[in-house]
């Protein structure tokens, strides 16, 4: 596999990678505007244009620091860099809120982030709920028609990638070549939870993508929903999946898009056998049961 230019560290660039020419206006989504330049430097939001179409982009950048909050560098996902893109989120829902379906803006999501910022100040103000609100406002979003659409440059790892990534319609992923991470939880931290050996996790790993790491095996369980194999290639992987995702929605297929259709991907492509014969067994016995917890009549 020959190795390619890293991205990582790189979001900033990205945008330009992506967007028309010239078209990104940082700090304004909508009527909103992040007048604050302190307030979240690890989150990069504004509004563009991509084919034409009016877009929010929401982009981790991996060379800010946060000088309030210590742990917060190197696109790390802090408590500010939370609010703010979910700030930004909000701002593009109300924008186009009397907008029809088709005219409602994507929002596109640049990720490279290696986790959260789980400093003890962090913590204590509530870091949890910031990365909870950005959640829930993608997932509004995105119920509410937004086709959104998460492309990894670098890292996607752990929960920074489960706020900032894993609630998309979409994900694309520019292949291992170009150094990419995927992982929800290093083998490692495994290690320690489930007290499995270490080496036993990490000879399992090879054969498993539920423990490997890695965009293609990502693209195995569903996670990722395709692969770029080049840097050019992100612009017009990006446009095709927003129009495909629009199609989807303006359907009503909703549900093979995002986390519920990951899941069912993941199947179709032989990393999550398992997990369709579970859900099957748990709609039985929760039909068996059913009556007995009935709203009384």
């Amino acid at each position: 596999m020959e190795m390619q230019e890293s991205m990582m560290g790189r979001g900033r660039e990205a945008i330009d990678m992506i967007v028309d020419a010239g078209s990104f206006q940082e700090n304004t989504v909508g009527a909103k505007s992040f007048d604050d330049p302190d307030f979240g430097p690890g989150a990069v939001v504004g509004t563009a244009t991509l084919d034409g179409m009016p877009c929010t982009m929401i982009v981790s950048d991996a060379d800010a620091f946060n000088e309030k909050f210590p742990v917060v560098y190197a696109g790390i996902i802090g408590m500010e860099e939370g609010y703010k893109m979910a700030q930004a989120v909000y701002a593009s829902i109300e924008a186009d809120a009397e907008k029809p379906l088709a005219e409602k803006r994507p929002l596109v999501l640049v990720v490279d982030t290696p986790g959260n910022g789980p400093g003890k100040v962090e913590e204590i103000f509530g870091m949890n709920k910031s990365t909870a609100a950005y959640q829930l406002a993608l997932a509004e979003a995105r119920l509410k028609g937004h086709a959104i659409i998460a492309m990894v440059i670098g890292r996607a790892i752990s929960g920074a990638f489960l706020c900032h990534g894993l609630q998309a319609d979409s994900i694309i992923s520019l292949d291992a070549n170009y150094g990419t991470m995927i992982h929800v939880m290093p083998l490692t931290s495994v290690s320690r939870i489930i007290k499995k050996p270490l080496e036993k996790l990490e000879e399992i790993s090879k054969h498993s993508a539920v423990f490997a790491a890695g965009p293609r095996f990502f693209y195995s369980l569903g996670g990722v929903g395709s692969l770029v194999d080049n840097v050019d290639g992100m612009r017009p992987a990006i446009i095709a999946r927003i129009k495909e995702v629009q199609a989807a929605k303006a359907e009503g297929k909703q549900d093979t898009l995002g986390p519920w259709g990951r899941g069912a991907l993941g199947a179709e492509r032989g990393g999550r056998v398992e997990r369709p014969k579970i859900l099957a067994l748990m709609d039985r016995e929760f039909a068996a049961v059913a009556e007995q917890y009935a709203p009384a009549r």
